[in-house]
């Protein structure tokens, strides 16, 4: 049987100042007895090194409670060997090489602090607020964690020697590095634990919160979480332990850090799923220096807004979050550890990072610039950061945001004001929490579901895949998220529906942003409510218009309905391509026998030839534009006498599109006349007619 650890060590020789300290510290007899510790004891030429940076002649110089913070620092509950020591014990039992760091005996406790002008007695949180009450456990100490880098564990995460080094640039990585130590001799087995031997002294390391407090150079960093997510409160159990320690009367409060944040930075438990949690993980904070937080507010975030006080608390939130990750973000792992948001950490690590330390709790990176969160960088974040369109962005987040925000996938946003929205008989009632539709032309009212399904597609076709950088300069077709087509003409930009109204909508204020182009619109592009056949129908009625004579066969065939523009065969909801051909293919249709000379025959074979040679002209469950996105076989709702399907096949290029049908022949798309948009559908011109047969 071994001696204890303090007889162990005083039997060494070499750790006479450790022991010092253990005996000014009042924790000989801790350390004489039965007990199951691990120890990171300095050696003397440790304690010689930390006396010449002190300008202390020796440990008679200390004080008791520098002492205590040194060997309190260096005792790690439970016994761990070297095989051990990278190991996370879970509640399901051992999990190999996930440990980097150990619950100590240190603890800071209650402290006395300035709080607008007053001292009080303040303890740190030692739990995530997520619920607003659960900030805080009186029967945890918050203890804090000692890390240590180990080869087993850095090999499992893929980190190299790199990763040690950026932290302790004049300390060799060996494989077992304590904070900037060298672990000397390991494995001392003593009777009530194991003593790991250091090269130097390791003094207990401040958390995220006390560090970010101590450096002024994040001073207007830390002054957006003390101002807008700091709260100190009184709580009775603390206040009574601390009453019942050292008498007195005197209120314990609680500083506590909103529950929008990742986490606390004065938390000295990560995350606390189980006892065991801080073994395996840590939290990571970047903090924007002074001039590179400056800069940002003025062009970012303060861009609509005269200060912080005026911006919406989500805002502040997701600005702080950005900088936030509830994991630890290793230097070599920048890019590939993500945030809330899905994003790495967007730093050069050799450029961008002016100051770095391994934490209590968690990594800390000084930067020069700030994160460039995608909720703002993105198309979305000129929506959300302009409060003349909050209407725009409560929309926006419920439909698209998490799509919106992702800047490797390219966008065109057409962004319309909270005056806009509710022209077009849109608005939101806080008071009753759901979205209202009052027609602006008179008609019924629309609240809760079915109101917000109207709006929803109308925001829908406000975003498109793609980024359209010519829509103030040229004329051409968009496809919108959910599937269905916009114009674009000179400055104006309208969906089926504006023209159903004779409205254009003017597009302007050109904005870029990380993943796409942002306008600004004066009207909405309202949903059509017209069926695709009153469309045709529109395109008809103008002078010498090439769509007459196809429109004249299909008012009169008995497939149609003329009031309500209806189909058969054409469901609601479903996307469809029209593909008229003009009044010269139409006599060639006639001339071939694909059609009857009558555009509203009497007999029943003729009915059936205009009906078929319609349906054929219909491209089903498919919006088609001369954009040269989409191409390939596409059906018809046209079936043969025995129930097969028939085809078309496209082929698109930008502003050319050509339609080749059954029989070989090729007609082409007339550009000019043509990527009319309509009710979930595109109408097209023909120079030629299709040709086909149903046998």
């Amino acid at each position: 049987m071994e001696e204890p650890v303090y007889q162990v060590l005083q039997a060494k020789g070499n750790f006479k100042s450790f022991l010092a300290c253990v005996d000014k510290a009042g924790y000989k007899d801790v350390l004489s007895k039965a007990g199951y510790w691990t120890i990171f004891a300095p050696n003397d030429e440790a304690f010689q090194l930390y006396f010449q940076d002190a300008g202390i002649a020796g440990v008679e110089a200390m004080d008791a409670a520098t002492a205590e913070k040194i060997v309190k620092y260096a005792m790690v509950y439970n016994a761990f060997k070297t095989d051990r020591l990278a190991d996370y014990q879970s509640g399901l039992g051992w999990k190999s090489n996930q440990a980097y760091k150990r619950r100590t005996a240190y603890y800071e406790g209650v402290q006395r602090e300035n709080i607008n002008g007053a001292e009080n007695l303040v303890v740190a949180s030692n739990r995530n607020n997520r619920s607003g009450s659960d900030y805080y456990n009186v029967n945890d100490n918050n203890n804090k964690y000692i890390p240590y880098f180990l080869n087993k564990y850095f090999n499992a995460r893929g980190l190299t020697a790199y990763d040690y080094n950026y932290f302790y640039p004049n300390t060799p990585f060996t494989g077992f590095n304590v904070g900037g130590a060298k672990i000397v001799t390991w494995d001392i087995i003593a009777e009530n634990g194991v003593v790991h031997e250091l090269d130097k002294v390791i003094t207990p390391l401040p958390n995220l919160d006390k560090y970010l407090a101590s450096q002024n150079r994040y001073s207007k960093f830390r002054s957006i979480f003390e101002k807008y997510m700091v709260s100190y409160l009184v709580n009775a159990p603390a206040t009574e332990k601390y009453n019942l320690i050292n008498g007195g009367s005197n209120n314990v409060y609680v500083k506590v850090y909103d529950a929008g944040l990742m986490y606390s930075p004065n938390n000295e438990n990560y995350l606390k799923f189980e006892d065991n949690d801080g073994q395996q993980e840590g939290y990571t904070l970047f903090a924007p220096t002074n001039e590179a937080l400056d800069a940002y507010l003025k062009n970012v975030l303060l861009e609509h807004y005269p200060t912080l006080d005026d911006v919406p608390k989500q805002i502040i939130y997701d600005f702080l979050n950005a900088h936030m990750w509830n994991m630890t973000v290793w230097p070599s792992k920048f890019q590939s550890t993500h945030n809330s948001f899905g994003q790495g950490a967007l730093f050069n690590p050799e450029t961008d990072v002016v100051d770095k330390k391994v934490l209590s709790n968690g990594m800390f990176y000084g930067t020069s610039k700030v994160q460039e969160a995608n909720v703002f960088s993105s198309v979305f974040g000129k929506v959300y950061l302009d409060p003349k369109y909050s209407l725009m962005t409560r929309a926006l987040t419920v439909a698209l945001k998490p799509i919106l925000i992702n800047t490797s996938i390219k966008f065109t946003v057409f962004l319309a004001s909270d005056e806009v929205v509710k022209a077009a008989g849109f608005d939101y009632n806080l008071d009753a929490n759901r979205w209202e539709y009052t027609p602006p032309g008179g008609g019924a009212k629309l609240t809760g579901t079915s109101a917000w399904d109207k709006l929803n597609r109308i925001i829908n076709a406000h975003v498109a895949l793609g980024d359209f950088t010519n829509v103030t300069t040229g004329n051409g077709v968009i496809e919108t998220y959910n599937g269905e087509y916009i114009r674009f003409s000179q400055n104006s930009v309208f969906s089926a529906g504006n023209l159903e109204k004779d409205m254009a909508p003017g597009a302007s204020n050109q904005k870029v942003t990380s993943n796409g182009t942002v306008y600004y619109v004066d009207q909405l592009f309202l949903d059509p409510q017209q069926a695709m056949g009153l469309h045709l129908k529109k395109l008809a009625e103008q002078p010498d218009s090439p769509y007459k004579k196809f429109y004249d066969y299909l008012s009169n065939a008995a497939i149609y309905t003329p009031a309500t523009g209806a189909l058969l065969g054409v469901a609601d909801g479903s996307f469809y391509t029209l593909l008229a051909p003009d009044n010269a293919a139409i006599d060639a249709a006639v001339a071939e026998g694909y059609l009857p000379a009558a555009t509203n025959p009497s007999e029943n074979e003729d009915k059936e030839k205009v009906a078929n040679f319609i349906r054929y002209h219909i491209i089903s469950k498919a919006a088609v534009a001369a954009d040269g996105k989409k191409e390939g076989g596409y059906l018809t709702i046209l079936d043969k006498e025995n129930g097969e399907a028939t085809m078309v096949a496209v082929t698109n290029t930008p502003g050319s599109m050509t339609v080749r049908d059954m029989k070989g022949g090729t007609a082409r798309v007339i550009t000019a006349s043509s990527n009319n948009v309509s009710n979930r559908a595109v109408i097209h011109l023909l120079d030629d007619f299709l040709r086909f047969d149903t046998k």
